[in-house]
């Protein structure tokens, strides 16, 4: 199985040269530390920067430099700050060509649930409502089985949801898969040392296998 590190190192190779891409809370921040060389892209943040880098090495971090996560990040050079109306305006007229996020539970129609937990106090929903709405393209990036062992990717979303039909891939710590229009979690790839029958085991919602599924690539 992959650690946090492995999906982050997976979900940076969907990223393709020239394109604007916001990471959300968890692991999807981590996706900025293994973008391959040569390749080109902006990072935005929806708390008002394009152009954000890697993490800083210890000592070097700046406090007045953070993401949406309030962790302290390092900017590329040209890298521009805005305040959030700006950022938002960016998202919502459809400037992102990819959003990567966390999610609580996904659907096999692409529904995502990633805001909040009935019962439990939340600051707020954040930016991720206006960004599965507008993104041109949505992978999520997430644990595949919950701390009791329950599947996340469902047939419906138990968990207040975030966004409806908007997921298109999904990477977690045993495969890839896709989210089918018809609906439907396609089998791309299963992590080293995963079989497809341990995939099925922890995929609630409808399953799909279609031929020899390779291992990734990391």
């Amino acid at each position: 199985m992959l650690d946090k590190n492995g999906i982050a190192k997976r979900i940076a190779r969907e990223v393709k040269d020239g394109m604007y891409v916001n990471l959300g809370i968890g692991i999807p921040t981590l996706v900025a530390n293994y973008i391959p060389e040569g390749i080109n892209v902006e990072l935005q943040s929806e708390n008002g920067i394009l152009g954000m880098g890697p993490f800083p090495f210890e000592g070097e971090e700046d406090a007045d430099l953070i993401n949406a996560g309030k962790q302290t990040v390092t900017l590329l050079d040209g890298a521009s700050i805005f305040d959030s109306a700006m950022s938002f305006g960016m998202i919502r007229a459809q400037k992102v060509h990819l959003t990567i996020l966390g999610a609580m539970e996904v659907s096999e129609t692409g529904d995502i649930a990633n805001w909040k937990i009935p019962g439990k106090m939340v600051k707020g929903m954040g930016g991720a409502m206006d960004l599965v709405a507008s993104a041109k393209n949505i992978i999520v990036a997430m644990q595949h089985v919950n701390k009791a062992g329950e599947s996340k990717l469902l047939p419906k979303c138990e968990l207040p949801l975030t966004g409806i039909r908007c997921v298109k891939k999904i990477v977690t710590e045993l495969a890839v898969l896709d989210v089918l229009p018809e609906g439907g979690f396609r089998l791309v790839e299963r992590a080293p040392g995963v079989s497809v029958e341990d995939i099925k085991k922890a995929t609630a919602g409808k399953l799909i296998v279609e031929g020899e599924i390779p291992e990734m690539v990391i």
